[in-house]
């Protein structure tokens, strides 16, 4: 599912961009799918923020810089996750007719989507359904994105600005999805009828948070949430007066594994680091209960089994730990195959622009 039409191509690359750094994962299809060149690039602060461009002039820059530098292909497929998109699962009498079917979706999105249909982008999907219950009409589950138009546009102008040629912009939640989820997830395909099966919840903790609820491939609910790390590490920066870089550098050195005395560093300095991410953890942990328990009380939403980390916060020591420690759920820290090669936290930051890059 993408928030604008997609052209095909056999060389895409997904470009993922955080308050802090531009990810681009350049990806060739040619009967298997490999990792052609990849990129990690800082951004100059203050060009993103809550994952939504602020300076575009800088973005363009910066973007320009890094494809010119790593002579990457100029088909992008981007990724977005704000508060400005919205997602939704709405369940319909299972209709066949396609444009009955789009009415009919768009009908019901109307009351269910906070924002004027004639300002967004709109795209769905059929995920899953229910069988017919005695003397009525078996029903699907659709789920609807819609986003601002004006948002997606403040993406497109800067890339198109930078010479590069946007293919298709989709939702972060869903590449994190197409990166992780097991090759077996057919028979999670969802269509009505079909025995329920387990959900994952995939987190991917970043300058905000992605989550989403998935069935296999089919995405079942979704949030972001900016409890991450841009809120983290702006939080130590100004306490330590430290530079959003230094910031995450810390976190990741300090992490939550070890005790502190055995690490080199001002006690003062690793004291306030660790206080971070202590305050950052609880708040995360939080608010995947929170998306637990609101994803659980929807009508006919399957039980969550498992959590799949990703994202750099995953490569921070000691958080997965913590996390399954607080939540009471087996969690596991993942990465694509395609990236097995590359360095821990390399893998963590372009997790999301492989995921984009794939066909959807």
């Amino acid at each position: 599912m993408q928030l604008t039409k997609r052209k095909k191509s056999s060389t895409v690359v997904g470009l993922d961009i955080e308050a802090g750094s531009i990810a681009a994962t350049e990806v060739e299809v040619n009967g298997d799918v490999r990792v052609s060149a990849s990129a990690i690039e800082a951004l100059p602060g203050g060009a993103f923020h809550e994952g939504e461009v602020v300076d575009p002039e800088s973005l363009a820059e910066a973007l320009k810089t890094l494809f010119a530098k790593h002579k990457l292909s100029k088909q992008v497929r981007l990724g977005v996750g704000n508060q400005r998109v919205v997602v939704r699962t709405l369940r319909l009498p299972a209709i066949e007719d396609p444009k009955e079917l789009d009415a009919a979706v768009r009908f019901q999105a109307q009351e269910q989507i906070p924002m004027p249909l004639d300002q967004a982008v709109l795209e769905y999907q059929v995920v899953g359904g229910a069988p017919a219950a005695e003397g009525a009409k078996p029903q699907i589950d659709v789920v609807v994105v819609a986003a601002r138009r004006d948002m997606v546009s403040s993406f497109l102008e800067p890339i198109r600005r930078a010479g590069l040629q946007p293919v298709g912009v989709d939702l972060s939640a869903f590449a994190m999805i197409r990166a992780l989820a097991g090759l077996d997830s057919e028979i999670a395909a969802g269509q009505p009828g079909d025995r329920p099966v387990a959900a994952a919840l995939y987190c991917s903790v970043g300058d905000v948070t992605n989550l989403a609820v998935a069935r296999g491939r089919a995405c079942l609910f979704t949030r972001v949430s900016h409890v991450g790390l841009e809120a983290i590490g702006g939080r130590l920066a100004a306490t330590c007066q430290l530079s959003a870089e230094h910031a995450s550098q810390w976190l990741s050195y300090v992490g939550l594994e070890h005790p502190l005395e055995q690490l080199e560093g001002a006690a003062e300095t690793l004291a306030e680091v660790r206080r971070a991410l202590e305050e950052g953890l609880t708040g995360l942990i939080d608010e995947l209960r929170l998306s637990l328990d609101y994803y659980g009380a929807q009508e006919g939403a399957v039980p969550v089994e498992r959590i799949v980390l990703c994202g750099p916060g995953s490569a921070i020591p000691g958080l997965r730990e913590r996390m399954e420690e607080g939540l009471g759920f087996p969690i596991t820290a993942t990465r694509p195959a395609a990236l097995a090669g590359f360095e821990e936290s390399a893998a963590a930051r372009l997790t999301l622009a492989y995921g984009l890059a794939l066909e959807s």
